[in-house]
């Protein structure tokens, strides 16, 4: 039976339970933008490659921008990067729809640039509400909201687009991502804890926190999400190819509560799991998943552990460079890291259709899965060799320290 007292001491911290609620609102309207520009671009009369590439513009701006938002958060606070992307958002989703094709190409480069950075602020603002030893937690619980997030926002863009418009999609998706910018200026969440410092006398030198360690957690962050952009991709194809392309939604959504149930029962573990090993495990699970391309429930079966594992891979990549950052670069680092994700996302879409087009669509998994499983080996000798060098150090001062009074230490610890 699963232990869910952790995530009940967890959302009892103050102020998590309405960035929680606040992080699912936000992300819906986000998680819709590349549904609701595709929809829009193909109804102005292009393809799907033209639509491609004004995706590619705003993702490609936005892996360059999160880490310079999040300098400007640790430089000058979070209201004033808020204010800066909700105008941003405003101005580009509000003209969007009346601009000429390549005006909207070069555009949307400069709103990715821009974008507000929902995913970042969020996982900054965990880091500084709760402390390290609830975190694993909390950012299982952060996973599961994107799942919740990304159930909800594709599926209601392409509802309104075939119902309504694809142009009054743009517009709704723009109003929601002003209305999340101004939720959080309104409730500000706390971006450091109260006893971490805030002003360092100079800024830190970047040599001295983006370290090799930290640089490879990041690489398996991408690699988690190259294969599940790959995986997503491939599904596709597959129902396509055997004629069974209605069930498509059926097999995503099972897939995506796959990622709700295995992001739950990661929080509750006794010791957690690298999040090198789970996004080698991510990979080598997914190679295999062509061999259910058959029938679609079948299909949706052999995703169950790729789907299992989704979720607690983003949640150890955020919680470990969470911890890995200091206070004063948390923003800065945290940018890198939704840098990484979306790095992740556009080699994982754009390899899986390589492979799709040159062999069939079953080798989609085949081809994310090894490539991720790959990225994730190469950087966990390291980690592992770094994991057990902090291991013998705290047994080192727990050996050095003074003897404890019995009496105290429980007191401290019921306190």
């Amino acid at each position: 039976m699963l232990n869910v007292k952790p995530y009940r001491d967890t959302l009892a911290l103050p102020g998590l339970r309405p960035l929680l609620l606040v992080a699912i609102l936000a992300r819906v309207p986000v998680a819709a933008t590349a549904v609701a520009m595709t929809l829009y671009v193909l109804d102005l009369g292009h393809g799907f490659f033209a639509a491609g590439l004004v995706g590619a513009a705003m993702t490609v701006g936005s892996a360059l921008g999160a880490p310079l938002l999040g300098r400007l958060v640790d430089r000058r606070g979070l209201r004033p990067m808020l204010l800066l992307t909700t105008a941003v958002s405003a101005l580009f989703w509000g003209t969007a729809p009346v601009l000429p094709y390549p005006v909207l190409l070069g555009a949307a480069l400069v709103g990715g640039l821009l974008t507000l950075p929902v995913f970042s602020v969020v996982r900054q603002s965990i880091a500084a509400l709760v402390p390290p030893t609830r975190r694993r937690q909390a950012y299982a619980l952060d996973s599961m909201s994107v799942e919740l997030s990304f159930m909800i926002g594709p599926a209601a863009a392409v509802a309104l687009s075939t119902s309504v418009s694809p142009t009054l999609t743009l517009y709704a998706v723009g109003g929601g991502i002003v209305l999340a910018g101004l939720t959080l200026l309104v409730l500000n969440p706390p971006t450091r804890a109260q006893d971490e410092v805030t002003t360092p006398a100079q800024p830190l030198p970047r040599k001295e926190w983006l370290t090799p360690r930290l640089i490879g957690l990041l690489a398996g962050g991408a690699a988690g999400t190259l294969v599940i952009a790959g995986t997503e991709v491939a599904v596709v194809a597959v129902l396509r190819d055997a004629g069974q392309v209605e069930w498509t939604g059926v097999v995503l959504a099972l897939w995506a509560s796959y990622s709700l149930v295995g992001g739950f029962t990661y929080g509750t573990l006794s010791r957690p799991v690298p999040s090198l090993i789970l996004a080698l495990l991510l990979g080598m699970v997914t190679i295999p998943v062509g061999l259910g391309s058959g029938e679609w429930w079948l299909l949706a079966l052999v995703l169950l552990p790729s789907g299992a594992l989704t979720a607690p891979t983003i949640a150890a990549t955020a919680d470990a460079v969470s911890r890995l950052a200091p206070a004063s670069v948390r923003g800065e680092a945290m940018g890198l890291h939704g840098s990484a994700m979306v790095v992740g996302v556009a080699l994982g879409t754009p390899l899986a259709g390589a492979a799709i087009d040159a062999s069939a669509p079953a080798w989609g998994f085949a081809a994310t899965g090894l490539l991720g499983a790959l990225i994730a080996l190469a950087m966990l000798p390291a980690e592992l060799r770094h994991r057990r060098s902090d291991d013998a150090q705290v047994i080192l001062n727990d050996t050095a320290s003074p003897p404890h009074d019995p009496a105290s230490t429980r007191a401290s610890v019921q306190g």
